[in-house]
């Protein structure tokens, strides 16, 4: 299927259902399969002029974590085309609005997976800006997936924003003063309104004067319902606290024990070169080359002898074109293993220090096991990519952008023990058993030939 009036590649568009500055969001169905999907249209030409590209192409990359799931871009001349997963059960507002709160389980699940994403996206430096149920979708198992970021922002740690925007009822105090601000402070806030609501039905700052509005969020001016608990008061008065520097932090909510009830931590997995040479195709591609869409083919198992030589750290010129991150973390160690080995040992080694993997291709993401309750979800980032250099030689790269350097260095020490073993001794030798058997049946008819065996170990002559 190619290019037609309402075709893109292999997707057939339909209606649509969002639109924005930038964007419009159309439903489409995939020729291939009869799925649906959501593909998000942006304007290239607009993208470009106000400066947005690296900003568009981060938001890409960050569709892991209660997010829909990014499935593909395709570029054309004008346009971008991001196909998405389509969350069909609508807006948490469309829900609130005909059940009029929701029961505090139902909340507490919602709120724990609107946290995750929220927290997933500051890691990577992405605000959001403009959380409210409007921009939280629920998927078919009534699960939360944040939308719309088409007022977020990058920043990196320590950087204060500037722009006052969001939704009225749900912006930060600090948003409404004429001084910088932390977008992930003004996130969290936003998110405790968030909660209010849900479990009120009702928002805990509305006023039909907007100044008297933004009064009674300057002053955090609003009343709980009689029949709260303490604990949800305690941890909304903490994210409702009008001072940001005061306010309570991601980590500390997690460890809130109302939050912790039933907590499932989220996780996700990416392929962040796939997805960073795919948006980049899409936004670089030339207007001479682009009359149909541009996909970047899939790599060989075997690396080349580019990538060979590239690997070797002395001959290493990445730092002449790339900002270097001093939190990255990089080991690389060889295996004389058949690459299925390589990834069972991988997988062995992650299981001894309970860690759980997830495996896309030649990559694995290590996540902490659920023993590990919160102790470095929020900030641990192993990965594991396996290059086969040989039908029974790979190269394990072993990255860490974030978390506990000693689950790192111990998941290395693990790892390169276990590569050093010999790999599958049983079916190299699998008849070992018997074959000492028989070897020692064999000495024994030795000694009977050649005499009795001497008490010592001798055999006599």
């Amino acid at each position: 299927m190619g290019h037609g009036e309402n075709c893109i590649g292999k997707y057939r568009l339909g209606r649509t259902i969002g639109e924005g500055t930038f964007a419009k969001v159309k439903l489409a169905v995939d020729g291939l399969n009869g799925r649906q999907v959501a593909i998000k249209i942006i304007n290239k030409q607009m993208v470009t002029q106000n400066n947005l590209k690296s900003q568009a192409t981060s938001l890409i990359e960050n569709c892991k974590i209660s997010l829909p799931q990014f499935l593909q871009v395709i570029g054309t001349k004008t346009k971008v085309y991001m196909v998405m997963e389509y969350v069909p059960c609508g807006q948490v507002s469309d829900k609130l609005s005909y059940v009029g709160r929701f029961m505090e389980n139902e909340a507490r699940k919602l709120f724990q997976q609107l946290i995750d994403a929220v927290d997933y996206c500051h890691n990577r430096g992405v605000c959001h800006r403009d959380l409210k149920p409007e921009n939280l979708l629920l998927d078919i198992e009534g699960n939360l997936k944040v939308s719309d970021f088409g007022l977020s922002a990058l920043r990196k740690p320590g950087d204060m924003l500037s722009t006052a925007c969001g939704s009225p009822c749900y912006v930060a105090p600090e948003i409404l003063g004429d001084i910088g601000y932390d977008g992930a402070a003004a996130d969290i806030w936003s998110c405790g309104v968030i909660l209010f609501e849900l479990l009120t039905g009702t928002l805990p700052f509305d006023d039909r004067s907007i100044m008297n509005l933004y009064r009674k969020i300057l002053r955090a001016e609003y009343k709980f319902p009689a029949w709260f608990t303490e604990n949800q008061k305690r941890l909304l008065t903490r994210i409702l606290e009008p001072n940001p520097e005061k306010r309570i932090t991601i980590p500390e909510i997690i460890e809130d024990p109302w939050y912790q009830t039933n907590y499932k931590p989220a996780c996700g997995f990416e392929d962040d070169k796939k997805n960073h040479d795919d948006v980049n195709t899409a936004f670089d591609a030339s207007e001479d080359k682009m009359d149909a869409e541009r996909t970047v083919p899939t790599s060989s198992n075997f690396i080349n002898a580019f990538q060979l030589i590239a690997m070797s750290n002395d001959l290493d010129l990445s730092g002449l074109f790339e900002e270097e991150d001093d939190n990255i973390q990089k080991t690389k160690l060889g295996s004389k293993n058949t690459i299925s080995d390589t990834f069972k040992k991988i997988e062995a080694a992650a299981n001894d220090l309970s860690l759980s993997i997830q495996r896309q291709n030649n990559k694995i993401k290590i996540h902490p096991g659920r023993s590990f309750a919160r102790c470095s979800r929020s900030h641990s980032n192993l990965s594991a990519e396996v290059i086969e250099v040989a039908p029974a030689h790979c190269v394990v790269e072993i990255c860490k952008s974030a978390g506990e350097l000693s689950v790192y260095k111990e998941f290395c020490k693990s790892l390169s023990s276990l590569l050093t073993e010999k790999s599958s001794i049983a079916s190299v030798a699998p008849d070992a058993a018997d074959l000492s058997d028989e070897s020692q049946e064999t000495a024994s008819s030795e000694e009977e030939v050649n005499g009795s065996k001497d008490p010592r170990g001798y055999s006599s002559s």
